[in-house]
């Protein structure tokens, strides 16, 4: 492919390929990293849903200006889109997205409902305006010996008019975390594409940012040039393009929609779907260690008692299982920057905001519901005890550890949560993620595990370095920590589902994360491998990595695990 020289690079072009790298690129934003949608999988059902809502939209266009009759509707999944479709609901998404569904918004009827009304119709409509005929059992191809040329998370959409030749065509490829490229040519063996810009990142083409960066030196070149920390540069790239504001309510928006994913998974009883009969534990779990706070030893009954020193690992391994069985149950989550990987950012987001004083303030407002008038007079907070059946989390985990917090203005604290110690986290993970969605590969199907989760480690590490304080320098170190101890990890669910290993394996990259930033943050930011050369090293051992390990469920667990 031809490398574009223009002044600046847009982040699709540096996806697809039709940009180095190392050229000018506008980085990746906030708004492309952290995406809300359903589950289970970003790869293989919000980018399929996204795929079949552009294709819907076009389609529409075409028979505004050429009305007729449509006769057939013709969808074929490849390699590991069809490998895994039907355990990760990529057919269903597919269909969903052609009736005009979006994943940040589609309601959880549409999620349960609209497939059983396909499938019992034999028609699917599209975009609520027309519909056509369609038979699922022939008309929804699986073709996972098939791979196409540029990724291996391919899908083609066909519809046929009156006369029965083809009205419409278009190939697209999912290739991580939600992002959808579209071939635009019809060269099988040379595919060129391009992205299919969400809004958010349509209102900002063409608009070059301050700081460009690709790689982790240049990250952190201008940090030192600037004297701006990971979390400043990215902000300021950000706001180049839109106001503060903006920058600061979505950031509030995806912080928002995290809390409520892991209160929504620790009050949600029941077994997971898709034949595995994997209970969700986070309900019980949560209950258990709400009963166990502010109770001290006695005897060997340790676990999560006030003096137990671990306790802060069963709270955070609670957050991540609650976030990822949302996720296994097609609920809404956020995509971070995969689903996944999507409980592993909010539990380190968690544990910042109950376990680190970096994460909790106080403020003297008296309209601040949190903050009591005994909490402004000694700088102090007791989290008060959580109610009968604990409905949500809140704030449970402090209520027998009173933490001195810092003073801040009404507009920074937020239920005693540290709102700019949490923008921070957010903005620095983003430019962990960037760098390794443009270098490397954020894709079970492409990487393996070790770009899911490992990704979402390493962006978790920076996040906290960033919020506890840290250089530039150990904020890299963070995520290089997290990346290298991910090498290697492979992508291999059991039935297709995003359950097992998928759930824990959240839990034990969230530990992992918070390990790497304590041990970055009693360092001086010198390291011997650079988070260049991870990022690097994870591509090449992602490309090594035979297909069977990379979300097709032909090898590791999902051969050796017997699904009943």
């Amino acid at each position: 492919m031809d490398i574009k020289t223009s002044q600046f690079t847009l982040p699709a072009d540096l996806i697809s390929g039709e940009a180095a790298p190392d050229a000018d690129a506008r980085p990746l934003s906030v708004f492309d990293m952290f995406r809300v949608g359903i589950g289970p999988s970003s790869s293989h059902t919000v980018g399929p849903m996204r795929a079949g809502l552009a294709f819907a939209q076009e389609l529409e266009g075409l028979l505004s200006e050429q009305p007729g009759e449509l006769s057939k509707l013709e969808v074929e999944l490849y390699g590991s889109l069809a490998a895994t479709g039907r355990g990760h609901s990529t057919d269903r998404a597919v269909l969903m997205g052609l009736a005009g569904y979006d994943p940040q918004t589609v309601p959880a009827s549409v999620v349960t409902d609209l497939f059983g009304q396909i499938l019992e119709s034999g028609v699917q409509p599209l975009l609520g305006e027309h519909q056509v005929p369609f038979t699922y059992a022939e008309d929804l191809k699986f073709l996972p010996s098939t791979v196409l040329p540029y990724h291996v998370n391919g899908l083609k959409i066909t519809v046929f008019g009156a006369d029965q030749q083809p009205l419409l065509s278009r190939i697209y490829y999912s290739v991580g975390g939600g992002f959808v490229m579209k071939q635009v040519n019809e060269d099988p063996q040379e595919p060129e594409v391009e992205g299919l810009a969400v809004a958010a990142a349509a209102e900002v083409a063409g608009v070059p940012a301050p700081y460009p960066f690709s790689t982790a030196r240049e990250l952190l070149a201008h940090c030192l040039d600037a004297k701006l920390s990971i979390a400043e540069v990215v902000r300021a790239n950000e706001v180049s393009a839109r106001t503060e504001a903006e920058v600061d309510e979505y950031l509030d928006y995806i912080h928002q929609a995290m809390s409520d994913c892991v209160d929504a998974g620790c009050n949600a009883d029941g077994e997971l779907p898709g034949g595995l009969r994997v209970r969700r534990r986070a309900s019980y779990m949560a209950d258990r260690l709400s009963r166990r706070m502010g109770k001290h030893r006695e005897g060997t009954r340790w676990a999560a008692t006030s003096d137990d020193p671990m306790r802060a690992m069963d709270w955070v391994n609670l957050y991540a299982l609650a976030v990822n069985e949302e996720n296994a149950a097609g609920h809404r989550v956020v995509t971070a920057p995969t689903n996944g990987a999507a409980g592993v950012i909010p539990a380190v987001l968690c544990y910042l905001e109950y376990f680190c004083p970096e994460g909790r303030v106080y403020c003297d407002d008296p309209a601040c519901p949190a903050c009591t008038e005994q909490a402004r007079s000694d700088k102090q907070v007791v989290a008060p005890a959580p109610a009968e059946g604990v409905d949500s989390l809140g704030p449970t985990p402090m209520e027998d550890a009173s933490l001195t917090m810092q003073r801040v203005k009404r507009a920074d604290c937020r239920g005693h949560v540290n709102v700019p110690a949490i923008r921070d986290f957010l903005l620095a993970a983003t430019a962990v993620g960037a760098l390794i969605k443009t270098n490397a590969s954020i894709a079970g199907a492409e990487v393996g595990c070790q770009g899911e989760v490992g990704s979402a480690s390493a962006m978790a590490a920076a996040g906290l370095a960033q919020a506890l304080g840290g250089t530039p320098q150990q904020v890299e170190n963070a995520a290089e920590i997290a990346m290298e101890h991910n090498l290697g990890l492979t992508c291999d669910p059991v039935g297709g589902l995003v359950q097992v290993p998928c759930i824990e394996r959240n839990a034990i990259a969230a530990v992992k994360a918070i390990n790497a930033a304590r041990m970055a943050m009693w360092g001086d930011g010198r390291h011997t491998v650079s988070l260049d050369a991870a990022i690097e090293t994870m591509w090449q051992t992602g490309k090594d990595m035979m297909s069977k390990y990379k979300e097709t469920s032909m090898g590791g667990l999902a051969v050796n695990v017997v699904e009943c």
